[in-house]
């Protein structure tokens, strides 16, 4: 993930995650979240939540290629096929209008698993040599693995949606900006060894304090400040402190 700094924007964070390979990527995923059957998707479901990331990337500003939104509009192409009566007079119901979806996403999961195979053969650590997973172990012995940008991205759409959907704009002198709020978080976690994600959003009480919160949060992994990790996929996410107690400073 990258966060660039433009003072010459009106937003001067614009946040670059490299959360999806594609379109295809997104789909899988959601698939494995909603936990539901790949050769039945449940369109207007799926399509629903693919829009929901597609607006919460817009509203961080995150770069997404053209091609998530054509795939948008086939989701919603196969919506409306799905949608459309059948004739009365047709034995045949047809082929089914996610036929051709459910081809491509399963071709793509073969491919994605069978790189992960070659990754994992001997070549590593022979001619190439990568960093593996970084992974910590608390002191009750439980171990945790670095989470992933789709997966937080993820936790954060959550935490969107349990704002109250009634909100009455609130007018301040001041608004707290992405390096106010790293200071507040340093502070937040000064002397714990680990902290329950969604507990840094304590006190943001619009939409708009729980975007910097997140922001000032990439800010901090970006810096090395801290470590945002899980136990497993699509378990509760901890964000664990790397600086001292006495308090290390940090970039704007």
């Amino acid at each position: 993930m990258k966060i660039t700094q433009d003072e010459n924007q009106p937003h001067p964070y614009k946040v670059s995650l490299e959360v999806f390979e594609g379109p295809l990527d997104l789909l899988l995923h959601l698939i494995k979240k909603e936990d539901v059957d790949i050769y039945d998707i449940p369109i207007a479901r799926l399509l629903e939540q693919y829009l929901d990331y597609l607006n919460l990337a817009h509203e961080l500003d995150i770069d997404l290629a053209g091609e998530f939104l054509e795939t948008a509009s086939e989701l919603a192409y196969i919506k409306s096929k799905m949608l459309l009566p059948e004739a009365e007079d047709e034995e045949d119901e047809g082929p089914d209008p996610r036929a051709d979806l459910v081809a491509r996403l399963l071709e793509y999961q073969r491919y994605k698993m069978a790189a992960q195979s070659l990754m994992s053969k001997p070549l590593l650590g022979r001619d190439v040599f990568t960093r593996p997973p970084l992974a910590i172990e608390s002191e009750e012995g439980e171990r945790f693995i670095e989470v992933d940008s789709l997966a937080l991205l993820s936790a954060f759409q959550d935490l969107l949606k349990r704002l109250p959907k009634d909100q009455f704009h609130e007018v301040r002198q001041t608004r707290l900006g992405v390096s106010e709020r790293i200071s507040e978080l340093t502070e937040k976690l000064k002397g714990k060894k680990q902290a329950a994600f969604e507990d840094l959003f304590e006190g943001d009480r619009s939409r708009s304090d729980v975007v910097v919160t997140f922001l000032a949060i990439l800010e901090m992994a970006k810096q090395r400040l801290l470590r945002i990790l899980q136990e497993q996929v699509f378990h509760k996410i901890y964000v664990c402190p790397l600086f001292s107690d006495e308090g290390e400073g940090h970039g704007s």
